[in-house]
């Protein structure tokens, strides 16, 4: 496992980052004991960076595992608060339930959010420079998937760690195209930020194209470390051996007779953007978010471009 400093953050992280919201009540739902264990096995490979956010309801989960684990990984979380009491809240609670001293990153997480982002949550940025000062956080960052604030971000001298959406397909970038993107993650790797991917696989849209799509962000030399979910041992194996550059059998690769669409309910904003492009009718609009008919879900993909919340995944 090669592993990487995030920019200037003096902070070093697996290339490899275990993202923890596919394990969590928002999607799985696996039980602490068997997502836990899974997150603790990823460490005692190698995996030292795990990503999560406050929404996510994963603490349980990364508590089981850095209980069991004999050392201190790195951890990176999101909050949506968006003045300073709410972010204060948001850190203390994180401290008290993974028990740790301190955070090593923390986010404002502005995944949709426009280029005011900053003015907008100002008095939570400033509660994450006042708590970085105390000690409780070693790096503050943002997790966004626009390019202008990304642009923004790599002149804001406060911002130490940018966590851009990026995929070979270009796929839920805001304004912007992927190569928009790509330069504006070049220009915060050259101030000095700390840079890691998500949505490398688009929610599952490219996991029939998972070699080629992880190679894609893995050969951006701007991109320090590449956060991906996974939900069983199989996938973790695989993904070791991606990063590992190993041979990987074609066994390995992932059976699409297995997996089934899901539609988080916390993202999914219920606009109807899937339903008109389903070929088989497999959704409908709930009551609180689009509901899938797996009977009839074919498994096609042709719905996840169509999220403009990137709510759907093939997991």
């Amino acid at each position: 496992m090669e592993y990487k400093v995030l920019g200037n953050t003096g902070i070093k992280v697996s290339e490899l980052c275990f993202g923890a919201l596919t394990i969590g009540p928002l999607q799985s739902n696996l039980s602490i004991e068997d997502g836990g264990s899974l997150i603790l096995k990823s460490l005692e490979r190698g995996i030292n960076f795990i990503d999560t956010a406050e929404q996510y309801q994963t603490y349980e989960y990364i508590r089981y595992a850095f209980d069991r684990y004999n050392g201190l990984p790195v951890i990176a979380i999101k909050s949506l608060a968006k003045d300073y009491s709410g972010m204060k809240n948001s850190i203390e609670k994180s401290l008290q339930a993974l028990n740790r001293e301190y955070i090593d990153i923390f986010k404002l997480h502005a995944a949709r959010a426009s280029l005011d982002v900053f003015e907008e949550r100002s008095e939570a940025l400033e509660c994450l420079i006042d708590y970085k000062k105390k000690g409780y956080i070693r790096a503050i960052g943002i997790s966004t998937h626009n390019v202008k604030v990304v642009k923004k971000a790599s002149e804001i001298k406060e911002i130490d760690v940018v966590f851009p959406l990026i995929n070979k397909t270009g796929r839920g970038i805001l304004d912007g195209t992927k190569e928009d993107m790509l330069r504006a993650i070049e220009k915060a790797h050259n101030n000095g930020k700390g840079t890691y991917a998500m949505k490398v696989l688009v929610g599952g849209y490219l996991i029939g194209d998972l070699i080629d799509a992880i190679a894609y962000v893995r050969g951006i030399r701007s991109i320090d470390s590449i956060a991906i979910g996974m939900v069983s041992e199989k996938e973790l194996e695989l993904n070791l051996k991606v990063f590992n550059n190993e041979v990987i059998e074609e066994s390995m690769l992932p059976n699409m007779s297995t997996k089934k669409l899901l539609i988080t309910e916390f993202f999914c904003k219920k606009c109807g953007a899937c339903l008109k492009v389903c070929p088989n009718n497999a959704l409908t609009l709930g009551e609180h978010s689009v509901e899938v008919n797996h009977t009839k879900c074919l498994l096609c993909g042709y719905c996840l471009p169509e999220c403009s919340e990137l709510a759907i995944r093939i997991i």
